[in-house]
């Protein structure tokens, strides 16, 4: 077995002598359900919003930002990685090494109640092979095991690396439900920044961006199949994102209630379809890609209105977000 260091809170983390402020890009790797979403909103400190893309720094999704006093750590989404069976799988695929090979940290999370199985081993046979990337095990989820669990969870864990031949930078068990080591994973992540000032402005993370995007996507899928007799009456507002309450930490639910707004009621049936079916199935598509957009399950509320001629209506414009 390889020399392994498991971090626990007392060990100092390396480095922190360094005056130089660091900022830099990590992503969270692993199979659905390993706890990302939720490690990404504790490191973040609340319900992480989506900022839009500032093209100057990032071609990716942004999914959060830990602002520190010496560091700026910015966390960046990667489709899941899979074994292709299509060519857009393969193309997904690639932009996925490409964006590991372009972060400055991946951390690779394995849930500390589930065996290590061929998802994880698929996963860390490719992050053998990106040679440059320091690369993080953090052990998820170590509130629902016991101490001989997750010890035998960590060897194995270091015992993956050593037969796929790479080493970890850290290995690190967290909880991000229990808030236990969090801060020390930033910590821990903070040394393998390059030094630079922050490429974020700090401040809230606005959830207006996301609004912004959610909004986008239905209108996308209430367009489809009516371009050419809607083209460009359809406006869509999103009236409120609020995660439902009362909903167990692991399993969230975000209520999204929005209007697609027409211009003259004769446009209503288009929408609608025979028997409310289009506007199902508008809801069904933009559903799906807005649980991919955001990572969490969602209740899509639909409702159509007529907001009468809104085009030539600044007052409505302004109300519609133009």
């Amino acid at each position: 077995m390889g020399a392994m260091s498991v971090r626990t809170q007392s060990s100092q983390p390396s480095d922190s002598s360094d005056p130089g402020h660091r900022a830099g890009f990590a992503c969270f790797v692993g199979r659905p359900n390993a706890g990302k979403s939720t490690l990404t909103n504790a490191l973040v400190g609340k319900k992480v919003a989506i900022t839009a893309d500032q093209p100057q720094t990032t071609r990716h999704t942004v999914r959060g930002i830990v602002h520190r006093e010496d560091a700026q750590l910015i966390l960046v989404d990667t489709p899941g990685l899979h074994k292709p069976r299509t060519l857009l799988g393969e193309r997904l695929n690639d932009v996925v090494r490409t964006t590991w090979a372009e972060v400055d940290v991946i951390g690779f999370c394995l849930p500390a109640n589930e065996k290590l199985g061929p998802g994880d081993r698929f996963i860390a046979k490719e992050l053998a092979s990106i040679k440059k990337t320091p690369k993080i095990a953090i052990v998820t989820k170590t509130d629902l095991v016991d101490s001989k669990t997750l010890a035998e969870q960590l060897i194995a864990i270091d015992q993956l690396s050593v037969e796929l031949g790479f080493e970890w930078a850290e290995i690190i068990p967290v909880s991000a439900v229990g808030n236990e080591q969090v801060d020390l994973l930033a910590d821990l992540i903070v040394p393998l920044m390059p030094e630079g000032p922050a490429l974020y402005p700090e401040g809230d993370l606005t959830d207006e961006p996301e609004q912004v995007m959610v909004a986008e996507l239905i209108r996308e899928a209430a367009l489809e199949g009516v371009r050419d007799e809607l083209p460009h009456s359809i406006a869509v507002v999103v009236e409120e994102m609020l995660p439902r309450e009362d909903r167990p930490a692991d399993k969230p639910l975000l209520d999204i209630h929005a209007f697609v707004y027409i211009e003259r009621p004769s446009q209503k049936g288009i929408i609608i379809g025979p028997k409310g079916k289009r506007l199902k199935d508008v809801g069904i598509k933009s559903r799906k890609q807005i649980e991919a957009l955001l990572g969490t399950p969602v209740y899509l509320d639909l409702h159509v209105k007529v907001a009468k001629d809104w085009q030539r209506d600044p007052r409505q414009l302004r109300k519609l977000g133009f």
